[in-house]
Protein backbone atom coordinates (compact mmCIF):
# COMPACT_ATOMS: atom_id res chain seq x y z
CA UNK A 1 0.00 0.00 0.00
CA UNK A 2 1.49 3.48 -1.18
CA UNK A 3 0.85 7.46 -0.92
CA UNK A 4 2.42 8.88 -3.76
CA UNK A 5 1.18 12.51 -3.80
CA UNK A 6 -0.27 14.25 -0.80
CA UNK A 7 -0.07 17.93 -1.16
CA UNK A 8 -2.69 20.36 0.29
CA UNK A 9 -3.61 23.01 2.43
CA UNK A 10 -6.51 25.80 3.19
CA UNK A 11 -4.20 28.13 1.15
CA UNK A 12 -2.89 26.09 -1.42
CA UNK A 13 -3.92 27.04 -4.80
CA UNK A 14 -2.49 24.45 -7.37
CA UNK A 15 -2.09 25.78 -10.82
CA UNK A 16 -2.82 23.74 -14.29
CA UNK A 17 1.23 23.31 -14.32
CA UNK A 18 1.66 22.20 -10.81
CA UNK A 19 -1.21 19.57 -11.01
CA UNK A 20 0.42 18.31 -14.20
CA UNK A 21 3.80 18.04 -12.34
CA UNK A 22 2.40 16.24 -9.14
CA UNK A 23 0.14 13.66 -11.71
CA UNK A 24 3.03 13.29 -13.84
CA UNK A 25 5.87 12.08 -10.99
CA UNK A 26 3.04 9.78 -9.22
CA UNK A 27 2.21 8.31 -12.26
CA UNK A 28 6.40 7.66 -13.18
CA UNK A 29 6.51 6.22 -9.82
CA UNK A 30 4.15 3.83 -10.38
CA UNK A 31 6.30 2.04 -12.99
CA UNK A 32 5.77 0.96 -16.36
CA UNK A 33 2.21 0.28 -17.32
CA UNK A 34 0.97 -1.23 -20.73
CA UNK A 35 -3.04 -1.66 -20.25
CA UNK A 36 -4.30 1.73 -18.47
CA UNK A 37 -8.09 2.57 -17.57
CA UNK A 38 -9.10 6.01 -16.28
CA UNK A 39 -12.14 6.03 -14.17
CA UNK A 40 -13.20 9.97 -13.78
CA UNK A 41 -16.54 11.35 -13.07
CA UNK A 42 -18.91 12.73 -15.81
CA UNK A 43 -19.88 16.50 -16.20
CA UNK A 44 -22.08 16.66 -12.90
CA UNK A 45 -18.47 16.69 -11.52
CA UNK A 46 -17.20 19.13 -13.49
CA UNK A 47 -15.29 21.43 -11.15
CA UNK A 48 -13.02 18.42 -9.69
CA UNK A 49 -11.13 19.03 -12.17
CA UNK A 50 -11.17 15.24 -13.24
CA UNK A 51 -11.86 16.16 -17.21
CA UNK A 52 -8.10 18.13 -16.80
CA UNK A 53 -6.30 15.17 -14.82
CA UNK A 54 -7.52 12.31 -17.72
CA UNK A 55 -6.20 14.65 -20.28
CA UNK A 56 -2.56 14.90 -18.25
CA UNK A 57 -2.64 10.75 -17.71
CA UNK A 58 -3.71 10.62 -21.68
CA UNK A 59 -0.84 12.73 -22.67
CA UNK A 60 1.85 10.88 -19.77
CA UNK A 61 0.51 6.99 -21.25
CA UNK A 62 -0.32 7.77 -24.80
CA UNK A 63 -1.24 4.30 -26.35
CA UNK A 64 -1.14 2.07 -22.96
CA UNK A 65 -4.45 4.25 -21.89
CA UNK A 66 -6.89 1.93 -23.54
CA UNK A 67 -10.42 3.19 -22.42
CA UNK A 68 -11.85 6.05 -20.30
CA UNK A 69 -14.69 4.78 -18.41
CA UNK A 70 -17.08 7.88 -17.18
CA UNK A 71 -18.46 6.70 -13.29
CA UNK A 72 -21.81 7.96 -14.22
CA UNK A 73 -23.69 5.55 -11.61
CA UNK A 74 -26.97 6.12 -12.26
CA UNK A 75 -26.43 9.20 -14.35
CA UNK A 76 -27.11 10.08 -18.25
CA UNK A 77 -24.29 8.92 -20.81
CA UNK A 78 -22.57 12.23 -21.49
CA UNK A 79 -22.93 13.78 -24.97
CA UNK A 80 -19.83 13.85 -27.35
CA UNK A 81 -19.68 17.88 -26.72
CA UNK A 82 -19.64 17.12 -22.99
CA UNK A 83 -16.74 14.83 -23.62
CA UNK A 84 -15.02 17.75 -25.53
CA UNK A 85 -15.91 20.33 -22.64
CA UNK A 86 -14.39 18.16 -19.79
CA UNK A 87 -11.85 16.45 -21.03
CA UNK A 88 -9.83 18.65 -24.19
CA UNK A 89 -8.64 16.51 -26.98
CA UNK A 90 -8.83 13.03 -25.59
CA UNK A 91 -10.01 10.64 -28.28
CA UNK A 92 -13.86 10.26 -28.36
CA UNK A 93 -13.37 6.63 -29.18
CA UNK A 94 -11.18 6.44 -25.90
CA UNK A 95 -14.78 6.74 -23.98
CA UNK A 96 -17.11 3.46 -22.65
CA UNK A 97 -20.22 3.92 -21.19
CA UNK A 98 -21.51 2.64 -18.32
CA UNK A 99 -24.87 1.20 -17.86
CA UNK A 100 -26.05 0.16 -14.33
CA UNK A 101 -28.83 -2.03 -14.69
CA UNK A 102 -27.00 -4.14 -17.25
CA UNK A 103 -23.48 -3.51 -17.64
CA UNK A 104 -21.93 -4.96 -14.31
CA UNK A 105 -20.46 -8.36 -12.54
CA UNK A 106 -20.97 -9.11 -8.85
CA UNK A 107 -17.70 -9.95 -7.23
CA UNK A 108 -19.08 -10.93 -4.07
CA UNK A 109 -21.53 -10.15 -1.02
CA UNK A 110 -21.56 -8.26 2.00
CA UNK A 111 -23.48 -10.36 4.09
CA UNK A 112 -27.08 -9.26 6.10
CA UNK A 113 -25.54 -9.28 9.51
CA UNK A 114 -23.08 -6.94 8.68
CA UNK A 115 -26.30 -4.60 6.90
CA UNK A 116 -28.33 -5.26 9.45
CA UNK A 117 -25.56 -4.33 12.03
CA UNK A 118 -24.79 -0.79 10.12
CA UNK A 119 -28.37 -0.07 10.11
CA UNK A 120 -29.38 -0.21 13.35
CA UNK A 121 -31.47 -3.26 13.03
CA UNK A 122 -33.52 -1.09 9.99
CA UNK A 123 -32.63 -3.80 7.21
CA UNK A 124 -31.29 -6.72 6.50
CA UNK A 125 -30.53 -7.65 3.05
CA UNK A 126 -26.81 -8.75 1.90
CA UNK A 127 -25.20 -6.03 -0.55
CA UNK A 128 -23.62 -7.16 -3.49
CA UNK A 129 -20.39 -5.55 -4.53
CA UNK A 130 -20.91 -4.96 -8.39
CA UNK A 131 -18.06 -2.87 -10.97
CA UNK A 132 -18.54 -2.75 -14.57
CA UNK A 133 -17.54 -5.40 -16.68
CA UNK A 134 -14.68 -3.31 -17.93
CA UNK A 135 -13.46 -3.38 -14.49
CA UNK A 136 -13.48 -6.39 -13.49
CA UNK A 137 -12.20 -8.42 -16.60
CA UNK A 138 -10.32 -5.98 -18.70
CA UNK A 139 -7.61 -7.09 -17.56
CA UNK A 140 -5.88 -3.78 -16.94
CA UNK A 141 -2.30 -2.93 -15.14
CA UNK A 142 -3.55 0.43 -13.68
CA UNK A 143 -7.17 1.78 -13.20
CA UNK A 144 -6.92 5.20 -12.06
CA UNK A 145 -9.86 6.32 -10.06
CA UNK A 146 -10.50 10.20 -10.65
CA UNK A 147 -12.22 12.50 -8.41
CA UNK A 148 -12.91 14.67 -6.12
CA UNK A 149 -13.73 14.27 -2.28
CA UNK A 150 -16.26 16.69 -1.03
CA UNK A 151 -19.07 16.31 1.63
CA UNK A 152 -21.61 13.94 -0.05
CA UNK A 153 -25.34 13.13 0.96
CA UNK A 154 -25.11 9.47 0.70
CA UNK A 155 -21.67 8.37 1.45
CA UNK A 156 -20.67 11.52 3.90
CA UNK A 157 -17.54 12.68 1.83
CA UNK A 158 -17.76 11.69 -1.79
CA UNK A 159 -15.44 9.55 -3.74
CA UNK A 160 -12.53 6.77 -3.02
CA UNK A 161 -13.94 3.72 -3.13
CA UNK A 162 -17.53 5.22 -4.07
CA UNK A 163 -16.37 5.90 -7.52
CA UNK A 164 -15.79 2.24 -8.35
CA UNK A 165 -18.42 0.75 -6.54
CA UNK A 166 -21.13 3.37 -6.68
CA UNK A 167 -19.73 4.95 -9.47
CA UNK A 168 -19.08 1.87 -11.47
CA UNK A 169 -21.82 -0.15 -9.63
CA UNK A 170 -25.07 -2.21 -10.80
CA UNK A 171 -29.07 -1.21 -9.94
CA UNK A 172 -28.62 -3.40 -6.95
CA UNK A 173 -25.52 -2.42 -5.21
CA UNK A 174 -26.39 1.41 -5.80
CA UNK A 175 -30.04 0.64 -4.91
CA UNK A 176 -29.11 -0.85 -1.44
CA UNK A 177 -26.29 1.68 -0.19
CA UNK A 178 -28.81 5.12 -1.15
CA UNK A 179 -31.23 3.70 1.10
CA UNK A 180 -28.84 2.39 3.67
CA UNK A 181 -27.69 5.96 3.89
CA UNK A 182 -31.33 7.42 3.43
CA UNK A 183 -32.77 5.42 6.60
CA UNK A 184 -29.68 5.84 8.44
CA UNK A 185 -30.12 9.54 8.36
CA UNK A 186 -28.07 12.07 6.07
CA UNK A 187 -27.60 14.82 8.16
CA UNK A 188 -25.93 11.95 10.75
CA UNK A 189 -23.41 11.26 7.41
CA UNK A 190 -22.93 14.08 5.54
CA UNK A 191 -19.37 15.34 6.04
CA UNK A 192 -18.26 12.58 7.99
CA UNK A 193 -16.09 9.92 6.48
CA UNK A 194 -16.66 7.48 8.52
CA UNK A 195 -20.35 6.32 8.45
CA UNK A 196 -22.44 3.20 7.43
CA UNK A 197 -22.23 3.19 4.28
CA UNK A 198 -18.55 4.05 4.07
CA UNK A 199 -18.18 1.06 6.19
CA UNK A 200 -19.92 -1.03 3.85
CA UNK A 201 -17.73 -0.01 0.59
CA UNK A 202 -14.88 -0.47 2.72
CA UNK A 203 -15.66 -3.92 3.56
CA UNK A 204 -16.44 -4.64 -0.12
CA UNK A 205 -13.36 -3.40 -0.81
CA UNK A 206 -11.07 -5.06 1.42
CA UNK A 207 -12.41 -8.24 0.16
CA UNK A 208 -13.32 -8.24 -3.57
CA UNK A 209 -11.51 -5.37 -5.15
CA UNK A 210 -8.09 -6.41 -3.18
CA UNK A 211 -6.91 -7.72 -6.54
CA UNK A 212 -7.37 -4.87 -8.95
CA UNK A 213 -4.75 -2.46 -9.49
CA UNK A 214 -6.58 0.79 -8.12
CA UNK A 215 -4.89 4.07 -7.68
CA UNK A 216 -6.65 7.05 -6.46
CA UNK A 217 -6.07 10.51 -7.44
CA UNK A 218 -8.50 12.55 -5.27
CA UNK A 219 -8.74 16.84 -5.25
CA UNK A 220 -10.41 19.20 -3.25
CA UNK A 221 -11.64 22.13 -4.20
CA UNK A 222 -12.90 25.21 -3.15
CA UNK A 223 -13.26 29.00 -3.62
CA UNK A 224 -11.46 31.70 -3.68
CA UNK A 225 -12.77 35.13 -1.82
CA UNK A 226 -14.07 35.80 -5.37
CA UNK A 227 -15.88 33.16 -6.03
CA UNK A 228 -13.68 31.02 -8.54
CA UNK A 229 -12.51 27.62 -7.95
CA UNK A 230 -9.16 26.77 -6.55
CA UNK A 231 -7.91 22.96 -6.18
CA UNK A 232 -6.76 23.08 -2.42
CA UNK A 233 -5.23 19.71 -2.88
CA UNK A 234 -4.55 16.75 -4.71
CA UNK A 235 -3.84 12.97 -2.97
CA UNK A 236 -2.38 10.05 -4.94
CA UNK A 237 -2.24 6.72 -3.30
CA UNK A 238 -3.85 3.29 -3.28
CA UNK A 239 -5.54 2.68 -0.02
CA UNK A 240 -7.11 4.58 2.68
CA UNK A 241 -4.68 7.49 3.65
CA UNK A 242 -4.64 9.66 0.71
CA UNK A 243 -8.80 9.75 1.08
CA UNK A 244 -9.02 10.26 4.71
CA UNK A 245 -6.22 12.95 4.47
CA UNK A 246 -8.47 14.54 1.33
CA UNK A 247 -11.28 14.33 3.29
CA UNK A 248 -10.04 16.08 6.49
CA UNK A 249 -9.17 19.07 4.16
CA UNK A 250 -12.48 18.85 2.24
CA UNK A 251 -13.74 19.85 5.71
CA UNK A 252 -11.70 22.41 6.09
CA UNK A 253 -12.88 23.97 3.09
CA UNK A 254 -15.87 22.85 1.78
CA UNK A 255 -17.58 23.07 4.90
CA UNK A 256 -19.32 26.20 6.10
CA UNK A 257 -20.46 27.12 9.72
CA UNK A 258 -23.50 29.80 9.92
CA UNK A 259 -23.75 32.01 12.74
CA UNK A 260 -27.22 31.73 12.47
CA UNK A 261 -30.09 29.80 10.93
CA UNK A 262 -30.85 30.88 7.21
CA UNK A 263 -34.25 32.20 7.08
CA UNK A 264 -34.18 32.47 3.06
CA UNK A 265 -31.49 30.84 0.63
CA UNK A 266 -31.13 31.37 -3.23
CA UNK A 267 -28.99 28.06 -5.15
CA UNK A 268 -28.09 28.36 -8.82
CA UNK A 269 -27.52 25.50 -10.55
CA UNK A 270 -25.25 25.95 -13.14
CA UNK A 271 -27.05 24.53 -16.90
CA UNK A 272 -24.04 23.04 -17.55
CA UNK A 273 -23.55 20.67 -14.53
CA UNK A 274 -27.74 20.42 -13.75
CA UNK A 275 -30.47 18.76 -15.31
CA UNK A 276 -32.34 17.42 -13.30
CA UNK A 277 -33.97 17.69 -9.96
CA UNK A 278 -32.11 14.00 -9.40
CA UNK A 279 -28.86 16.45 -9.55
CA UNK A 280 -29.99 19.34 -8.42
CA UNK A 281 -31.43 18.29 -4.79
CA UNK A 282 -28.09 19.14 -4.23
CA UNK A 283 -29.39 22.62 -3.45
CA UNK A 284 -31.21 20.78 -0.48
CA UNK A 285 -29.21 18.16 0.91
CA UNK A 286 -26.10 20.73 1.00
CA UNK A 287 -28.08 23.18 2.88
CA UNK A 288 -30.58 21.80 5.00
CA UNK A 289 -28.68 21.42 8.08
CA UNK A 290 -28.15 25.31 7.41
CA UNK A 291 -31.48 26.29 7.42
CA UNK A 292 -33.92 27.43 10.12
CA UNK A 293 -37.39 26.28 10.68
CA UNK A 294 -40.19 27.87 8.57
CA UNK A 295 -37.41 28.43 5.64
CA UNK A 296 -37.19 29.63 2.33
CA UNK A 297 -35.34 27.94 -0.24
CA UNK A 298 -34.95 29.19 -3.76
CA UNK A 299 -33.52 27.39 -6.31
CA UNK A 300 -32.78 28.33 -9.69
CA UNK A 301 -32.23 25.91 -12.08
CA UNK A 302 -32.06 27.10 -16.04
CA UNK A 303 -30.70 23.79 -17.20
CA UNK A 304 -33.39 21.16 -15.34
CA UNK A 305 -35.33 19.92 -17.47
CA UNK A 306 -36.64 16.47 -16.08
CA UNK A 307 -36.77 14.77 -12.35
CA UNK A 308 -34.55 11.56 -12.83
CA UNK A 309 -31.60 10.82 -15.59
CA UNK A 310 -32.93 7.58 -15.71
CA UNK A 311 -36.64 7.08 -17.50
CA UNK A 312 -37.82 4.80 -14.51
CA UNK A 313 -36.69 7.01 -11.58
CA UNK A 314 -37.92 9.78 -13.47
CA UNK A 315 -41.50 7.94 -13.60
CA UNK A 316 -40.95 6.69 -10.02
CA UNK A 317 -40.04 10.55 -8.70
CA UNK A 318 -43.70 11.75 -10.52
CA UNK A 319 -45.39 9.05 -9.31
CA UNK A 320 -44.74 9.04 -5.68
CA UNK A 321 -43.14 12.71 -4.91
CA UNK A 322 -40.86 14.68 -2.49
CA UNK A 323 -43.70 13.94 0.18
CA UNK A 324 -41.00 12.86 3.25
CA UNK A 325 -39.63 9.89 5.33
CA UNK A 326 -42.45 8.66 6.47
CA UNK A 327 -44.79 8.46 3.24
CA UNK A 328 -41.89 7.35 1.20
CA UNK A 329 -41.24 4.60 3.85
CA UNK A 330 -44.52 3.55 3.62
CA UNK A 331 -44.90 3.00 -0.15
CA UNK A 332 -41.96 1.14 -0.13
CA UNK A 333 -43.53 -1.41 1.96
CA UNK A 334 -46.73 -1.63 0.05
CA UNK A 335 -45.58 -0.75 -3.42
CA UNK A 336 -43.36 -3.08 -5.35
CA UNK A 337 -42.56 -0.36 -8.10
CA UNK A 338 -40.78 1.51 -5.70
CA UNK A 339 -39.05 -1.01 -3.57
CA UNK A 340 -37.61 -2.14 -6.74
CA UNK A 341 -35.39 0.94 -7.02
CA UNK A 342 -34.26 1.58 -3.95
CA UNK A 343 -31.76 4.60 -4.93
CA UNK A 344 -35.29 6.51 -6.22
CA UNK A 345 -36.80 5.90 -2.73
CA UNK A 346 -33.53 7.29 -1.04
CA UNK A 347 -33.35 10.08 -3.26
CA UNK A 348 -36.82 11.07 -2.63
CA UNK A 349 -36.44 10.98 1.24
CA UNK A 350 -33.29 13.26 0.75
CA UNK A 351 -34.60 15.78 -1.22
CA UNK A 352 -37.84 16.63 0.97
CA UNK A 353 -37.62 19.30 3.85
CA UNK A 354 -39.43 16.87 6.10
CA UNK A 355 -41.81 19.48 5.71
CA UNK A 356 -39.34 21.77 8.42
CA UNK A 357 -38.95 24.08 5.68
CA UNK A 358 -40.27 25.27 2.25
CA UNK A 359 -38.73 24.77 -0.97
CA UNK A 360 -39.73 26.24 -4.61
CA UNK A 361 -38.03 25.04 -7.83
CA UNK A 362 -37.57 27.40 -10.59
CA UNK A 363 -36.58 25.41 -13.79
CA UNK A 364 -36.84 26.69 -17.02
CA UNK A 365 -38.22 23.57 -18.77
CA UNK A 366 -40.43 21.78 -16.34
CA UNK A 367 -43.94 23.27 -15.73
CA UNK A 368 -45.92 24.58 -13.09
CA UNK A 369 -48.12 21.24 -12.85
CA UNK A 370 -44.88 19.22 -12.80
CA UNK A 371 -42.96 20.86 -9.94
CA UNK A 372 -45.72 20.90 -7.79
CA UNK A 373 -46.78 17.45 -8.87
CA UNK A 374 -44.30 15.98 -6.79
CA UNK A 375 -44.82 18.01 -3.77
CA UNK A 376 -42.61 21.41 -4.48
CA UNK A 377 -43.53 24.53 -4.95
CA UNK A 378 -43.28 26.54 -8.06
CA UNK A 379 -41.08 30.02 -8.91
CA UNK A 380 -40.96 31.25 -12.35
CA UNK A 381 -37.65 31.60 -13.46
CA UNK A 382 -37.36 34.62 -15.14
CA UNK A 383 -38.78 36.78 -12.41
CA UNK A 384 -36.79 34.89 -9.98
CA UNK A 385 -34.02 35.42 -11.56
CA UNK A 386 -34.69 39.14 -12.35
CA UNK A 387 -34.90 39.56 -8.48
CA UNK A 388 -32.22 37.07 -7.29
CA UNK A 389 -29.48 37.41 -10.07
CA UNK A 390 -26.86 35.15 -9.98
CA UNK A 391 -24.55 37.48 -11.67
CA UNK A 392 -25.11 40.04 -9.03
CA UNK A 393 -25.31 37.95 -5.46
CA UNK A 394 -22.29 37.00 -3.32
CA UNK A 395 -21.26 34.10 -1.90
CA UNK A 396 -22.84 34.32 2.02
CA UNK A 397 -25.23 37.01 2.85
CA UNK A 398 -27.34 39.74 0.95
CA UNK A 399 -29.38 42.42 1.29
CA UNK A 400 -32.20 42.35 -1.68
CA UNK A 401 -34.69 45.07 -0.91
CA UNK A 402 -34.30 44.93 2.70
CA UNK A 403 -34.19 41.27 3.06
CA UNK A 404 -31.28 38.92 4.02
CA UNK A 405 -30.71 36.46 1.26
CA UNK A 406 -28.08 33.74 1.69
CA UNK A 407 -26.76 32.88 -1.84
CA UNK A 408 -24.50 29.63 -2.85
CA UNK A 409 -23.65 29.59 -6.50
CA UNK A 410 -22.90 26.08 -6.83
CA UNK A 411 -23.99 23.66 -4.10
CA UNK A 412 -22.41 21.11 -5.13
CA UNK A 413 -18.66 22.88 -3.47
CA UNK A 414 -19.48 22.70 0.07
CA UNK A 415 -21.82 21.55 2.50
CA UNK A 416 -23.64 24.49 5.15
CA UNK A 417 -24.69 23.84 8.98
CA UNK A 418 -25.51 25.69 12.19
CA UNK A 419 -23.79 24.40 15.17
CA UNK A 420 -27.20 23.20 16.56
CA UNK A 421 -27.56 20.33 13.93
CA UNK A 422 -24.04 19.23 14.10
Amino acid sequence: MSVYCTVGSEETDLSSDELKALLTDALSRLGRRSNVLAVPPDQTREHSRAGELTNIAWRFYGDSLKAVLPALGTHSAMRPDQLTHMFGDVPQDLFRVHNWRTDVVTLGEVPAGFIREQSEGKLNYAWPAQVNRLIANGGFDLILSIGQVVPHEVIGMANYTKNILVGTGGREGINRSHYLGAVYGMERIMGRAENPVRSVLNYAAERFLNHLPIVYVLTVVSRRADGSLAVRGLFIGDDAECFHRAAELSLKVNFEIVDEPIKKAVVYLDPQEFHSTWLGNKAVYRTRMALADGAELIILAPGVHEFGEDKTIDALIRKYGYLGTPATLAAVESQPDLAADLSAAAHLIHGSSEGRFTIAWCPAHLTREEVEGVGFQYGELEAMTRRYDPATLAQGYNSVDGEQVFFIGNPGLGLWAHRSRL
